[in-house]
């Protein structure tokens, strides 16, 4: 028999759960290995993220800012791949920031929740797996929609849940889902709204507004299926604790993702964008 799957909440942010917060109810930065582990997932989805901000036009002269930078893989290679002119990346936790200085790159440690929080004014304004684990998505999204300049892009990526009801009943997939329910119950992470991304930018008041998606593939020894094995062994008490798997299953998931024989999909990568209106920056 099929597990449930995790119930639906509110696009607000107000049907959540979890209270606690990530970085501190899971997956501490303390932890030995867990820069590891966010490169694993950045080796995964950087190239894509990249490819779209420099078609979107990041270059020379931009000013970007980084929300939820992690250890800064995006923000260094927009200077040194795209060339743009300065980098501020803002995360809770700057350790993995601070070991990785890089000329035109500063890091600010601080809350994007904070009602005080005014970095400025960027060309670009991007942010990754950041607001499907945070509450009050809607007002979050509004506000890093008032930092841009005039002309200038908010970027958005966040997952989106593939392991649906269509879904084989596998392993895998109850693995994936016991992790995505664990979140939420843990956190409050919330995955069901991410598709709603270019509605939600059009309402902020941007223009010429649209979306993508990038599922890498789950290959033996590759990036993307290194960090699920990772995440899954860190996660593994919230996981089981659902209800949705037990500690075999989760092995047997693991598994699955070393072998050739895997034939599964990974969480996918929404990136949606909008722009401010006005004179700046022109991209695709």
């Amino acid at each position: 028999m099929e597990p449930p799957h995790p119930p639906p909440s509110s696009h607000d942010g107000t049907g959540d759960t979890g209270e606690g917060r990530y970085g501190e109810a899971v997956f501490p930065p303390e932890r030995a290995g867990e820069d590891e582990r966010i490169d694993l997932g950045a080796l995964a989805y950087d190239e894509t993220t990249l490819a779209r901000l420099e078609r979107l036009g990041a270059g020379p002269g931009w000013h970007c800012l980084e929300v939820g930078a992690g250890t800064g893989t995006v923000a260094r290679r927009l200077l040194d791949r795209a060339g743009v002119e300065s980098v501020l990346a803002v995360d809770r936790d700057v350790r993995f920031l601070s070991a990785r200085p890089a000329p035109g790159l500063t890091v600010m440690e601080a809350d994007i929740t904070a009602p005080d929080f005014d970095p400025g004014r960027f060309q670009l304004v991007h942010a990754r797996f950041v607001l499907m684990h945070l509450p009050a998505r809607r007002e979050l999204l509004a506000r890093l929609a008032g930092l841009l300049a005039p002309g200038g892009v908010l970027v958005l990526g966040d997952a989106v849940d593939l392991t649906s009801a269509v879904a084989a009943d596998t392993p895998y997939t109850r693995t994936m889902r016991a992790m995505w329910q664990g979140l939420k119950d843990t956190i409050g992470t919330d995955v069901t709204w991410v598709p709603e991304y270019p509605r939600l930018l059009r309402e902020a008041g941007l223009t010429s507004v649209a979306a993508e998606m990038y599922v890498p593939p789950l290959l033996p020894g590759s990036a993307i299926s290194r960090f699920w094995a990772d995440t899954w062994s860190r996660a593994r008490e919230s996981m089981t604790a659902t209800g949705l798997v037990d500690d075999a299953t989760v092995t047997e998931a693991i598994r699955c993702l070393e072998s050739p024989d895997c034939a599964e999909l990974s969480a996918g990568l929404i990136t949606a964008w909008g722009r401010r209106p006005g004179d700046g920056p022109s991209g695709v």
